[in-house]
């Protein structure tokens, strides 16, 4: 495999040079068969020079020897690039004899069921080395190929393109009619399962199809993950295929039933108590915090009582805030079964879709979850005053004048406390709010689990100021304030605020034009 893999690449530099010196004989060729220009012509002494016959005579004796000798040294590089050229040849030759079969595809057409099986056979190959059944060590981050999510109506991508939509609707011709031949096989594989039984099957259809999540390795091909709603609230039917850059082949047909499938929701907190009041409106099973403790109590016991849920733990750490210790001892704190960890922050508004998405996007020794939250702009922007700013319900809106999506985060994640052990946690020497999300990230990019990286529609990080202390540096303070301007509004909404004057300059003039007429 490897000499094939040389050969490959040495023959397209071998044909380049044959090329190569072709084109130089050629070059030649037409340089010394050119004529000259008017600077270059003969240059003949004048009619009336007392020497002109002389002179004459000897400026042509002198050419004719330079033409010689030109023509003379045009023949020796004729010679040598021919001689090279026959050495080129006499080595695609010989490689040619030592690997006979290297490029070739011999396929036996008086048998079609072997034809068949090749076919099957190389397309399978396909699928085991892609990464669809077990993870690959990654180097960085970077390395990562995202998955793209998607419903009956949209998809939600990464790679916006000249669109600059975080979502895709409608779906470009090409990509519909590509999920649309998805889905449709996925439910072929729903309602006719391979094994015979008696029992009435349900009928499923596209109204069952919850959402999926795709993504392209450019020399393997494609694989899809989607999910049908099962039978029951929390059961769900799962289905994997793969198109190996050939016809979409059916990896795994399961059922998926999470109704015993807690999740852990761990939270550090610090000075942020008005937040976390707005954070318990949603959803809570166990926290973890620091300071302001009995203000935190408080809110903790009275959504007790108002939602009948008891399920939480308060965990107060006496010590310099650190975002990774907090979630590591919220995470170790569990003596239960193995669960799921949603790592999450204060600021955060999540719907019971995403926690539906956390669980199907994890699994013990085989997957974590890393989606890409919807990050929200300034509503204050977005709706132009304070006034007019709807519930915060009514904001949660997927378009690009609302927020983008959040790809350089990597704090929001899911993953069972057993993956979460076994890769060591969050490094403990990281302190205060950053840093330790991409440590964990990488820990997980060099095992072998499988990382799932997809936008996902129902996970928002809320708009909050952004303040840059005036201890920063210059250059820190300016970094700062660049990231400031990305959250806070769409590049057209800056740009309408930059030039707000003149906008108003012209609209004046434009009422005094109208009222003068």
């Amino acid at each position: 495999m490897m000499l094939r893999r040389g050969f490959l690449v040495f023959l397209p530099r071998l044909a380049g040079l044959l090329v190569v010196a072709c084109c130089s004989v050629s070059i030649v060729y037409m340089l010394a068969c050119t004529p000259k220009g008017d600077d270059e012509q003969l240059a003949l002494p004048r009619a009336h020079s007392p020497t002109s016959k002389e002179g004459y005579e000897a400026v042509l004796q002198e050419r004719e020897e330079q033409h010689r000798d030109y023509i003379i040294s045009l023949k020796k590089q004729i010679a040598q690039l021919k001689a090279e050229l026959q050495g080129r040849n006499e080595q695609l030759k010989n490689v040619q004899e030592q690997l006979p079969d290297s490029l070739a595809v011999h396929i036996d057409h008086s048998n079609p069921a072997k034809v068949q099986a090749d076919l099957l056979s190389f397309l399978r190959s396909q699928i085991a080395k892609a990464e669809v059944h077990s993870g690959f060590k990654l180097s960085t981050e970077y390395a990562v190929v995202p998955f793209e999510s998607f419903t009956l109506q949209k998809v939600y991508q990464l790679e916006m393109g000249l669109t600059r939509h975080p979502e895709e609707k409608p779906v470009r011709r090409d990509r519909r009619d590509e999920l649309t031949e998805v889905i449709e096989l996925a439910l072929g594989s729903l309602n006719h399962p391979e094994a015979d039984g008696n029992a009435r099957q349900r009928v499923f259809t596209a109204s069952d199809f919850v959402e999926g999540i795709y993504r392209t390795e450019k020399d393997k091909g494609t694989l899809y993950e989607l999910t049908f709603k099962g039978d029951a609230k929390h059961q769900f039917k799962k289905i994997v295929l793969f198109r190996p850059f050939g016809p979409v082949m059916k990896v795994k047909n399961e059922n998926v039933n999470m109704a015993d499938t807690l999740i852990n929701i761990i939270v550090p907190l610090a000075k942020r108590a008005s937040k976390f009041r707005q954070f318990m409106q949603n959803f809570s099973i166990e926290t973890a915090f620091t300071e302001q403790m009995n203000e935190v109590k408080s809110i903790l016991e009275n959504t007790s009582k108002s939602a009948n849920f008891k399920n939480f733990t308060f965990i107060q750490l006496n010590e310099e805030f650190s975002r990774g210790k907090g979630l590591d001892v919220g995470a170790r704190v569990w003596k239960g079964n193995n669960v799921v960890l949603f790592f999450c922050d204060v600021d955060i508004y999540f719907t019971a879709e995403f926690l539906n998405s956390c669980r199907l996007n994890t699994q013990p020794g085989k997957k974590v979850f890393y989606p890409v939250l919807f990050s929200q702009y300034n509503p204050s922007i977005i709706y132009g005053h304070h006034d007019s700013i709807p519930p915060l319900e009514q904001q949660l809106i997927i378009k690009k004048e609302t927020g983008f999506w959040r790809d350089f985060g990597f704090g929001m994640t899911c993953q069972y406390r057993s993956d979460f052990i076994n890769i060591g946690g969050f490094d403990l020497d990281i302190k205060g709010w950053g840093g330790e999300d991409v440590h964990l990230y990488r820990k997980y990019l060099h095992s072998n689990l499988i990382v799932v990286r997809t936008p996902v529609r129902s996970l928002f990080h809320l708009w909050h100021e952004k303040r840059c202390p005036d201890e920063l540096t210059p250059e820190q303070y300016k970094m700062c304030m660049q990231s400031k301007a990305m959250n806070e509004a769409s590049h057209g909404q800056l740009g309408m605020l930059v030039f707000r004057q003149e906008i108003e300059t012209h609209l004046h003039r434009q009422k005094l034009s109208s009222k003068k007429t």
